[in-house]
């Protein structure tokens, strides 16, 4: 099952746990996935993007729990 909902940087930082201006730096400096829609110059990703993105994370520690 795909998650569709749209995620903005509000919605990015807590999931993740930081502040908002976080997420806008990791956009700034490429460590973001590209938005995948982008209305009136906000971005939005969809859930399952940053889940995706947050899994591939290196230092995630589910990734290398599913390693050992």
């Amino acid at each position: 099952m795909t998650d569709r909902r749209l995620w903005s940087y509000k919605e990015i930082a807590a999931h993740i746990g930081v502040q908002t201006d976080t997420v806008r730096t990791y956009r700034k400096h490429g460590m973001l996935p590209a938005p995948d829609l982008v209305e009136e110059s906000k971005p939005y990703w969809f859930a399952d993007t940053i889940r995706d993105w947050v899994a591939a994370r290196p230092g995630n520690r589910s990734r290398r729990e599913a390693k050992d």
